[in-house]
This record gives C-alpha cells, sequence and structure tokens, in this order.
C-alpha cells in the first residue's frame, strides 16, 4: 500500500531495538482520514471472506479494528490485557509475550463474544514474533470458532512472526512489510 509507504517514510522513525515509531498517525495520536483508507483496503483484501466478528488486542489494535469493521459491518471484539472488576467470569484466556514491553500478559476475552458459528478476522498494527496474532488465534480455537484470517498494517519481515504463520496456512494480509531497519533506513519489501 503505497499511501501507507509514504507515510511511514514522511512521519515515522527508528528507534534503538528495531522499532518503527509510527505513533503520530498510528499507535498514539491517530490519523482518521487515514486509518479510513487503511479499513478499506482490509475490506478489499479479505472481501471473499464470510467475517462475523473483528478481533484484536488491547489496546493498539483498537481503533483499527473499529474502523475496519464499519466496512464489514461487524462487531469487534477485543482481548483485554488486564482484568478489572467488569470482565465477565468466564472468559478465553491466552498467554501472550509483548517485544516492546518486554513482558508476557494474560490477555481474556468473555466466552459470551466468541462463538462457534463465528467466522473471525483478526486486525492488528504490527506483526513481529507473532506472539499477538498465536494468542488471539488460541483464543479462536478455544471458542471453536473459524479463523478467517489476519490483517496486519506493518509487517516487520525481518522477524520470524510472517513467515510462522504462513507456514501454518493461515491466510496473512500486512499492507506493508518492513524488510530492514538497519542503520535507521527502512527498506520495504
Amino acid at each position: 500500500m503505497d499511501l501507507l509507504k509514504k507515510k511511514i517514510l514522511e512521519e515515522g522513525s527508528v528507534e534503538e531495538g528495531d522499532i518503527l515509531k509510527v505513533d503520530s498517525f498510528l499507535n498514539h495520536q491517530l490519523d482518521i482520514a487515514f486509518l479510513n483508507e487503511i479499513g478499506k483496503e482490509f475490506k478489499r483484501l479479505f472481501s471473499d471472506k464470510k467475517i462475523t466478528k473483528i478481533l484484536t488486542l488491547e489496546t493498539s489494535g483498537i481503533a483499527i479494528a473499529s474502523i475496519t469493521a464499519q466496512y464489514f459491518n461487524v462487531p469487534v471484539v477485543f482481548a483485554k490485557k488486564i482484568a478489572t472488576k467488569n470482565l465477565d467470569k468466564e472468559t478465553y484466556e491466552s498467554d501472550v509475550y509483548s517485544y516492546t514491553k518486554r513482558r508476557t500478559y494474560k490477555i481474556k476475552v468473555s466466552k459470551k463474544y466468541i462463538k462457534p458459528d463465528d467466522h473471525i478476522l483478526i486486525i492488528d498494527d504490527f506483526l513481529a514474533n507473532a506472539q499477538a496474532a498465536l494468542g488471539l488465534i488460541d483464543i479462536i480455537n478455544q471458542g471453536s470458532a473459524t479463523l478467517e484470517g489476519i490483517g496486519i498494517v506493518i509487517e516487520k519481515g525481518f522477524q520470524d512472526g510472517g513467515k510462522l504463520l504462513r507456514e501454518r496456512g493461515i491466510n496473512l494480509k500486512s499492507l506493508v512489510i518492513i524488510d530492514s531497519l538497519e542503520d535507521g533506513k527502512i527498506t520495504f519489501r
């Protein structure tokens, strides 16, 4: 997606530890007009799939999933990382390691929001080592629902997540794949 590449080059920056910072438009401050284009692109990429729900992980995925959901006319469910008093007692749970936070979270989704007749599209901002994706897939499997695909805004192709998911036969669509962030230079596939 050329529009996304341009936005990354103009507004993104590379931080120590192979961190691509795109917080001016994607995961801190949100460029809604731009996110609408991302939502339209995910709709185009997965238009041949029967999607009944979009699943993401709090917090960065929520805005992207919500905007994408309007094009599918389906609800968004997000896995919670932090237990709250208003979370149902009956939940599906999975452990997810965060590369950027360097810690493991127990993610939870209420059992009433993932059902066997659901056809689920996972949407997230980044794919690096696939830990978030694998945790969300685990939750989908626990609910006996069907995974229709995974839509990622930015995939770090130099890390193993995309390869791992594709080798498992998962329908993975990344809007851009970055092959390198060496020396602060962004190289797209």
